[in-house]
């Protein structure tokens, strides 16, 4: 009887240490939770929606007519700063895309030829130069002359993404936590983005321009002679409405 009992005992303890394993293997294959991966995207906006330097085209377009072989004042005032801001920015030859099997075809290659005068008169050599032909995908639309070139550019986002809720939810951790919504400074950071002149200012401070020696002699000058090096307005006076104070 004794012996039966104990085979039970025995029985029963290698059904439990079964059950123990398989739960133990079971919990090891359970994913991450929800708040885990949550936690894991930055709560700061500038590391969630950080502001990045890449390389992007900067470009324009010249409509042109089909009874028309030249460019209007505006068309030749934007080629000509096309130019000078490619002398100041550019990392690429700047590309010419004329259309070609249209109707104003023969007008575009006639502009071409001014738009490339221009653009050298501008300081493009002509070796920076390229000509494409394309042909229009969509007749209904007026084919034109698009001109690019690459620059280095800061660029943030995208935006608009809302993976979660904004209001209370059982599932929504940012709202339970009091965090700030995915969205949150996406908006102002490509704002900021599109606002900077040289995206090497967000990697470097640039160097110290020149003294104006011109003014610092002057200064110089009247600090040996003991006079006053502070700077006199004349006019400073005139431009006051009322002598209350005097």
């Amino acid at each position: 009887m004794t012996t039966k009992i104990q085979l039970r005992q025995v029985r029963a303890l290698g059904v439990f240490g079964a059950l123990l394993g398989l739960s133990a293997a079971l919990g090891a294959c359970t994913p991450l939770a929800t708040e885990t991966v949550t936690a894991s995207v930055p709560d700061d906006y500038r590391q969630r929606h950080p502001i990045a330097v890449t390389e992007a085209n900067h470009s324009i377009v010249v409509f042109v007519g089909h009874a028309r072989g030249g460019l209007s004042g505006p068309q030749r005032a934007d080629v000509l700063g096309l130019a000078q801001s490619w002398v100041r920015e550019g990392t690429g030859a700047i590309i010419v895309d004329v259309p070609i099997d249209t109707p104003n075809a023969r007008a575009a290659a006639a502009s071409f030829g001014e738009i490339r005068s221009v653009l050298m008169a501008g300081g493009v050599p002509s070796r920076a130069i390229t000509r494409h032909h394309y042909r229009p995908e969509d007749p209904r639309t007026l084919p034109t002359i698009r001109l690019s070139y690459p620059k280095i550019r800061a660029v943030a986002g995208p935006c608009g993404l809302w993976p979660q809720d904004l209001g209370p939810n059982i599932d929504n951790v940012a709202y339970n936590e009091n965090r700030s919504y995915h969205n949150f400074g996406c908006a102002s950071q490509r704002n900021l983005a599109a606002m900077i002149d040289n995206p090497a200012d967000l990697e470097q401070p640039r160097p110290e321009s020149p003294a104006y020696t011109s003014r610092r002699n002057i200064a110089f000058d009247k600090y040996r002679k003991g006079l006053p090096t502070t700077t006199t307005y004349p006019e400073a006076e005139k431009a006051k409405l009322s002598d209350t104070g005097k």
